[in-house]
């Protein structure tokens, strides 16, 4: 199956259907955005993730991205969410935007083609595991425009080793970590040809959803429980780091607009 399956709805978000081979295929579908996330789009996450807890012909998801230049780069810069002015509360509207925040324990393989920086790491780090092809890069630019990177380092250290996370997370926008450097070091588990990505994941699904489902989702409950301990602890801190470092908007936003001339590294 692939992404011409039948569509069961479509806008930002597109849900490609084969019922006979039980694996569903999400694409972001804001390719002229570069697939960021707004308010929308993140509702629309949300709800997919809690519909397919109750359809049992999906036993399992492969999430991508529109168009060849990003799987997704995070929250767009243009939705604007009301925050309470007590610095011991941030809302933050990515953090249902994944099926494990939505309860659902079915396994997700992320297949990324181009970009994925920022926030696109709340998807990716409840994915089970990402296939990539040679033109994916990741990194998070939150740093650089006066950030805190909170949530999407948590599930970066989850994901590889810490010296690899810290690396991306402080480096910021000079830095993007390319495919194969993020195969090397595990956060990427299957590297494909360019425009491969999509094919390679959903033949895994595919293999995975031939499978019983009960055991299937319960290995990824097991799985989960392995790092959730820890990841509930450094999320409650989150906000609190969030409120204290992060620049006012106004001034993010001018950071933002002056884009270093000399471009980024690719490592």
């Amino acid at each position: 199956m692939g992404p011409g399956g039948p569509v069961v709805n479509g806008g930002t978000l597109r849900v490609s259907t084969d019922k006979d081979t039980g694996v569903a295929v999400l694409t972001l579908n804001r390719p002229e955005k570069l697939n960021a996330i707004d308010e929308p789009l993140a509702a629309e996450l949300a709800a997919t993730w809690r519909a397919f807890r109750f359809d049992d012909s999906v036993r399992a998801v492969v999430l991508t991205g529109a168009g060849e230049r990003a799987f997704s780069t995070g929250l767009d810069r243009t939705a604007e969410t009301p925050q309470p002015t007590s610095p011991f509360m941030v809302d933050d509207p990515l953090l249902t935007i994944g099926p494990k925040a939505n309860d659902l324990w079915k396994p997700v393989i992320a297949a990324v083609r181009g970009m994925a920086c920022g926030g696109a790491f709340y998807l990716l780090g409840e994915a089970e595991f990402i296939v990539a092809d040679e033109s994916a890069t990741f990194f998070d630019p939150h740093t650089t425009y006066g950030m805190v990177s909170a949530y999407e380092s948590v599930y970066a250290a989850h994901r590889m080793p810490y010296g690899e996370a810290a690396r991306t997370a402080l480096m910021g926008g000079a830095e993007r970590m390319s495919a194969r450097r993020a195969y090397d070091v595990g956060l990427v588990s299957e590297l494909t040809p360019p425009g491969g990505a999509l094919e390679a994941a959903v033949r895994c699904a595919t293999v995975i959803a031939g499978y019983p489902p009960e055991g299937v989702q319960g290995t990824v409950r097991a799985l989960w429980t392995a790092h959730e301990a820890s990841r509930a602890q450094a999320f409650s801190q989150a906000p609190h780091l969030i409120s204290l470092g992060n620049l006012p908007p106004a001034r993010q936003a001018e950071l933002f607009s002056a884009r270093r001339p000399n471009g980024f590294r690719l490592r």
